[in-house]
């Protein structure tokens, strides 16, 4: 259009000839236009937002981002599909750029509001377009998932909608370059599900669902009649599947989890994670060692509370905390630099990994390799978990998979053995020639191929049962045992670097990492992992 200026100061004209309204009036209908479609899908679907005890889109990016940080992108879409137009403000999507801790993040945010939250093509034309900027950009993309309805049926009818119904190709092309975190804030079905399984980090609301299909479509395809919760609850996903990293108990705190998150991750994985000012001395003792972790190597006790007595000010951030309980996955900080711990807890199966436990700390080391932090071995593990159950779900091939991640990770890796570190378990928690920096010991450590009671049965049994005091001859073979397993020989031959002190273990994490990291000035990964399911 060829635009004629006739009097400046108060209108314009178009080519046709005829009278467009004045600047003043075009900036009024843009300003009618945003505010329109702020308010979202009404007042009416608005109160039932809250009704479900839920913000609405615009208020978790509020809650979320720093005040008046955020720049939205495609507040004016909206469907293309004339008889969508009036329903559809943004499209059903938010999305925009702003800042946390003054940090920059891309948020995409589903609105419950509009349609049930359903995904149109102009919405997740938007969506794709945020995640390009995003990794462009070289910061994180939070999604915020809210979609009771899936897919916006009428946009994707026909082979030609069909054919735009596509998976984020972005997210499958870039992967682990910016890091990726998902909520789930409502019943989930479809896209944002397939977002969070895409992702680095999930959260997922107390009493909300995230899964393939809802039960609506199960009961017209299938005949089956199940609600949102026993179909994918929060419990079938952060406790039996392991999809989901932490839970929340309402909105406002799964957004505060998001926050934490992001505080321990770098912009992108060219880049460290933020370091924090020392306060907590580096080389601070650990005097009650003692009652943190028992002598009796068949006492089980609380490996957080160690974990909790070693890192910066006691504060670490579980990862899957409610999988694979056998072993603890976490971020912390030493000396004010993030650090990935991975250590079994022998509160569960003694700290022996099952096959979920596997899993977790294959996708931990992933995380962790791809942005940049050093992973931090704390063993006392009895061996694996054996059985029926576990060879059903290849347990085999977990744990081989778990050394294969462990073996390409090029982050620095520090192992100590606390107390027992026996067999294949061993192995997997980072033993001698397994591509340690440092590989150390405590004085408590007892190293073999298995526990004493069974390793005598095995290997003396017959000699046993031959001796005249049985008993006594068992007590023997305990006290060879307990002194071949004990670190000293392994630290003699230099296949352990050094047998620590419990109370300066602290220390000792402080100054391998700065010798480590010696005068290079910053940690960055190879990256090998990167390219690695983040679901498997």
């Amino acid at each position: 259009m060829v635009v004629s200026v006739e009097n400046e100061d108060e209108e314009f004209y178009s080519d046709k000839g005829g009278k467009a309204m004045g600047m003043q009036d075009a900036i009024n209908e843009l300003y009618e236009r945003r505010e329109k479609a702020r308010q979202m899908g009404g007042k009416k679907q608005v109160d039932m937002q809250h009704a479900r005890g839920r913000m609405t889109a615009r208020e978790r990016i509020n809650y979320l981002l720093d005040p008046d940080s955020f720049w939205e992108i495609g507040l004016l879409n909206r469907s293309d599909l004339p008889e969508m137009y009036e329903k559809t403000a943004a499209d059903g999507r938010i999305c925009g750029v702003g800042k946390i801790h003054d940090r920059r993040v891309a948020v995409v945010t589903e609105d419950r509001t509009i349609l049930g939250g359903s995904g149109g093509r102009v919405g997740n034309e938007k969506t794709r377009d945020m995640h390009v900027m995003a990794v462009k950009g070289g910061y994180p993309i939070i999604s915020l998932g809210d979609e009771l309805g899936g897919i916006r049926l009428p946009d994707h009818m026909g082979s030609d909608g069909m054919s735009q119904a596509r998976p984020r190709q972005e997210l499958l092309l870039t992967p682990r370059q910016t890091p990726r975190i998902a909520a789930i804030m409502g019943e989930c079905f479809g896209a944002p599900s397939w977002i969070a399984s895409q992702s680095d980090f999930v959260v997922m609301v107390k009493g909300t669902a995230m899964g393939a299909a809802g039960p609506r479509i199960l009961k017209m395809a299938i005949g089956q009649d199940i609600t949102p919760q026993e179909l994918a609850g929060w419990e079938l996903r952060f406790h039996e599947t392991g999809e989901v990293d932490a839970i929340a108990e309402n909105d406002e705190e799964c957004l505060n989890i998001i926050r934490e998150y992001l505080t321990y991750m770098p912009q992108n994985n060219s880049m460290e994670p933020p370091a924090l000012p020392v306060i907590d001395d580096p080389y601070r003792r650990i005097e009650n060692v003692d009652k943190l972790v028992p002598d009796a190597l068949n006492r089980g006790y609380d490996m957080h509370r160690l974990i909790k007595a070693i890192v910066d000010d006691g504060r670490y951030f579980p990862i899957k905390d409610g999988f694979g309980k056998s072993l603890i996955t976490c971020l912390a900080r030493i000396a004010g630099r993030v650090v990935g711990v991975i250590a079994n807890n022998p509160m569960y199966n003694a700290g022996a990994p099952d096959v979920s436990a596997c899993e977790k700390v294959t996708s931990f080391i992933c995380l962790c390799d791809s942005f940049n932090i050093p992973l931090i071995f704390l063993s006392d593990i009895p061996g694996l978990f054996p059985g029926q159950e576990s060879e059903r779900q290849k347990l085999p091939g977990k744990i081989m998979v778990w050394h294969e991640a462990r073996a390409l990770a090029s982050v620095p890796k520090i192992s100590i053995t606390i107390r027992k570190g026996y067999g294949m378990g061993w192995n997997c928690m980072l033993s001698p020639g397994e591509g340690g920096d440092f590989v150390v010991a405590w004085p408590t450590a007892s190293i073999s191929f298995v526990d004493s009671e069974i390793g005598i049965e095995i290997v003396h049994g017959a000699k046993i049962s031959q001796a005249k005091d049985a008993e006594a001859e068992k007590e023997r073979l305990r006290k060879e045992w307990a002194i071949s397993s004990a670190p000293w020989a392994a630290a003699e031959r230099n296949f352990l670097q050094d047998v620590i002190d419990p109370r300066e273990t602290r220390k000792f994490l402080a100054e391998a990492l700065d010798i480590i990291r010696g005068e290079r000035g910053s940690i960055i990964s190879e990256h090998k992992l990167q390219t690695w399911p983040t679901v498997f």
